[in-house]
C-alpha cells in the first residue's frame, strides 16, 4: 500500500516538473507590445559623436517590428579602415536583429560607434 502511494506521488511530481518545464521554455508572444522585440515600425535617425573623425549618423528603418535596413548617412571614418565598418556591420546588424555583432577587425572604434548610432536609432524606435 505505502509502496503505491510513493508511486502515485512520484507521477504526479513528475508530470507537475513536466508540465512547468514545457510552460518555461515556452516563447514570449510579446504580448503588449504589438511586436516581438518591442520596435514601433517606422524610419529612425540615430547619432554617436564618438566616431574617429566625428559623429556617425544612421538611419534605421522598422518594419513589422523587424530591423530591416541600416543606412549609415554620414561619417568621417578613414577610408579602406574604418569605412569597412560602414560597409559591414549594416548589415550584420540586420541579420542578427541586433548590434550585439563582432566588431570589424582594426576599425574597432569606428565599429563602435556605428552601434552606438544604430542603438540611438532603437531607443527612438521602443
Amino acid at each position: 500500500m505505502k509502496k503505491l502511494i510513493v508511486k502515485k506521488l512520484a507521477a504526479i511530481v513528475l508530470s507537475v516538473t513536466c508540465l512547468a518545464s514545457i510552460a518555461g521554455c515556452s516563447a514570449d508572444s510579446g504580448a503588449g507590445s504589438g511586436t516581438a522585440n518591442g520596435y514601433k515600425d517606422g524610419t529612425y535617425e540615430g547619432v554617436s559623436p564618438n566616431g574617429i573623425h566625428g559623429e556617425i549618423a544612421v538611419v534605421v528603418e522598422i518594419v513589422d517590428g523587424k530591423i530591416t535596413d541600416v543606412k549609415v548617412t554620414s561619417h568621417g571614418e578613414t577610408e579602406g579602415i574604418g569605412s569597412l565598418a560602414v560597409e559591414q556591420l549594416p548589415g550584420k546588424i540586420v541579420e542578427a536583429q541586433s548590434t550585439e555583432v563582432d566588431g570589424v577587425s582594426g576599425a574597432s572604434v569606428s565599429s563602435a560607434a556605428l552601434k552606438e548610432a544604430v542603438n540611438d536609432a532603437l531607443t527612438k524606435a521602443k
